[in-house]
């Protein structure tokens, strides 16, 4: 109450926003498995998702060809999301992020509907996450897969040494 208030002129000058601050979703379409587990979780009912299944042929002779999901349409209807974050929290593949951008609005609420296209540009808005506390453990995944990497330099450093070669004198005798 002692200091002097200070108002901002928001369209010339934009707010300095919260680190990780939540703004609209971002869509990370590779990492989208259609699980269709951000829609089911949604308590607003929200989220638009369409697919179709695809064949992949075999990766090696003989085996066997799989199916996958392929994602044909996903929105969201940011005029009844609430933006909890549920479909964020509970995507197990890390496709939709929390973008800062808050600057969306429409003159029609029909608008507020956003296909893929729009949510994948929000995408880059999304922020780096912090880094990792120094005195902090190695996460499991980093470690295990540090270890699978020496494993295998090592193994091909065995398979590079040059034998020594016999020689053909020391049989003939």
């Amino acid at each position: 109450m002692t200091k002097k208030s200070v108002t901002e002129q928001y369209p010339d000058t934009q707010p300095a926003l919260p680190p990780r601050s939540r703004g609209v979703i971002g869509l990370f379409e590779e990492n989208c498995t259609v699980c269709m587990l951000c829609a089911r979780e949604c308590p607003d009912w929200c989220i638009y998702i369409d697919s179709h299944k695809e064949t992949v042929p075999a990766a090696a002779p003989g085996g066997r060809e799989r199916s996958r999901n392929v994602l044909d349409r996903f929105a969201i209807d940011f005029s009844l999301c609430m933006y909890c974050g549920i479909c964020i929290e509970v995507c197990p593949f890390d496709a939709l992020f929390w973008s800062p951008e808050f600057e969306y609005a429409e003159t029609d609420i029909r608008d507020l509907t956003h296909e893929r296209d729009k949510l994948r540009e929000w995408m880059w808005t999304v922020p780096a996450p912090p880094a990792l506390d120094p005195g902090a453990e190695e996460p499991k995944e980093i470690a295990a897969a540090r270890k699978t990497a020496e494993k295998l330099a090592a193994a091909q450093a065995a398979q590079a040494e040059p034998t020594e070669p016999t020689d053909p004198q020391e049989g003939a005798s």
